[in-house]
């Protein structure tokens, strides 16, 4: 019988902390880590990822099995936590509430990634006022094919329309593929106003860089780096600063100084390299707290938009409709003929080839669908195959789409069961729809 492995036992800011299974692989791809490296990490670099997450309810996401194995969302604060770490009661747009963990010091650090928390999600207001925030959230992602030097150029066109606002943007890695600029704000606008904020930011970017940037919500009418504005809307969170993302090198997400944005490669860091980083030049957003701006300038441009007509965009699906708000169903789905004062929308010829929560099966029934379709296959642009990761309750998993649109007619598959079919929402969407 092998023996269970003892606690690490570490004394951070003072206190105890137990790091369970310390030797358990973490990373085995390229990079090796134990849950132990993880923890040492976050605690080599606490100064600046206690920045972003002090003060703040914080969404635990557990990778229990290390960054290769099934991540699930945590919004409720386990039971059996210490008594010096607090919690505060958040409400949802679905009227339910939790009571969430609230990081304050290095010790409360580590005991949340001893849980398996690879990356750090705080909401976007602190513990004082739940009910205002202290952020805006530019998140940049970029489309399927796009490179990175184009997110890097999108990033410029925010900070100098953050300029002109009067707002200081302070630009990081996402850890993957896209940017975040985060900016802070005086704690007076409601997350309502924060979002119209943002979507009037998107908008003016695209306008600024058609083609480069765009606005739209659904994946199908994207080209470029989307701005995602419905990050700022209430219960959405994003992976903050010096978080280690589930990829096989370790990178994180890192904060950046202007100058660095031109020239930097996210891969460059990683667990390994970001310690030394922190060490030798301190954190870039380390003045962030001193920055916080107005929204007003950006909200004028909301009112100028809207007067010309440009109405709500689409919000996440669990929101309830909202006044002015565009259609929230995909122009693939759209049913009916268009109201008479807009253009009508081409629907997009799409086809789902696979759902799991796995999305290696899920690339892996792309491939088997492309091998049975060849002809169709070799039809298709980098942005026609929509890898969608989707959230559920408590968890994430892939859906896999492709667009037929360049695919002439005669040669257009038809949709067939998914290859896997593995939706872990289907039982609760269904049971949804009944109660309905």
């Amino acid at each position: 019988m092998a023996t269970k492995e003892a606690a690490e036992i570490l004394v951070v800011a003072g206190r105890e902390v137990a790091v369970t299974h310390p030797s358990k692989p973490y990373f085995s791809r390229d990079a090796k880590l134990s849950k132990l490296d993880v923890v040492r990490y976050y605690l080599a670099v606490a100064g600046g990822a206690l920045r972003g997450i002090a003060e703040r309810p914080l969404v635990l996401k557990r990778f229990v099995d290390g960054s290769e194995g099934q991540v699930f969302y945590q919004k409720r604060a386990p039971e059996n936590r210490p008594d010096w770490l607090r919690t505060v009661q958040l409400s949802f747009p679905s009227g339910r509430t939790a009571d969430e963990i609230v990081v304050d010091d290095a010790a409360g650090l580590a005991w949340i990634v001893n849980l398996g928390c690879l990356e750090l999600h705080p909401h976007p207001v602190r513990t004082g006022d739940l009910d205002h925030p202290d952020e805006l959230r530019v998140d940049l992602d970029p489309g399927p094919g796009v490179a990175w030097d184009d997110v890097r150029r999108v990033a410029l066109e925010v900070r100098a329309l953050l300029g002109e606002m009067g707002l200081t943007g302070w630009p990081k890695t996402s850890g993957s593929r896209g940017m975040h600029v985060n900016v802070r704000l005086a704690p007076r606008w409601t997350f309502t106003e924060v979002r119209r904020a943002a979507l009037a930011l998107a908008r003016a970017v695209e306008r600024r860089a058609p083609g480069l940037a765009t606005s739209k919500w659904w994946k199908e009418e994207r080209r470029g780096v989307f701005l995602d504005y419905n990050q700022n809307a209430k219960d959405r969170t994003t992976c903050s600063a010096y978080s280690v993302r589930p990829l096989p090198d370790a990178r994180v997400s890192a904060p950046l100084a202007w100058d660095e944005v031109v020239d930097c490669e996210p891969a460059d860091f990683t667990v390994a390299t970001m310690p030394a980083r922190f060490a030798s030049i301190g954190d870039p957003h380390a003045g962030i707290d001193a920055a916080a701006g107005s929204l007003e300038k950006l909200l004028e441009l909301a009112a100028r938009d809207e007067a010309s007509g440009l109405g709500d965009a689409p919000w996440p699906p669990h929101f309830r409709k909202m006044e002015g708000e565009a259609p929230r169903v995909a122009p693939s789905r759209a049913r009916g003929a268009p109201k008479p004062a807009k253009a009508p929308r081409a629907k997009m010829p799409l086809v789902v080839v696979a759902n799991s929560p796995s999305k290696d099966a899920a690339l892996a029934g792309l491939e088997r669908w492309k091998a049975r379709h060849a002809d169709a296959a070799a039809h298709l642009a980098i942005d026609d195959v929509l890898v969608d990761s989707m959230r559920g309750r408590s968890s994430t998993w892939t859906r896999i789409r492709v667009n037929l649109r360049h695919v002439p007619d005669g040669q257009r598959p038809a949709q067939e069961t998914p290859d896997p079919d593995d939706d872990p929402t289907r039982a609760w969407r269904e049971g949804r729809k009944k109660g309905a």
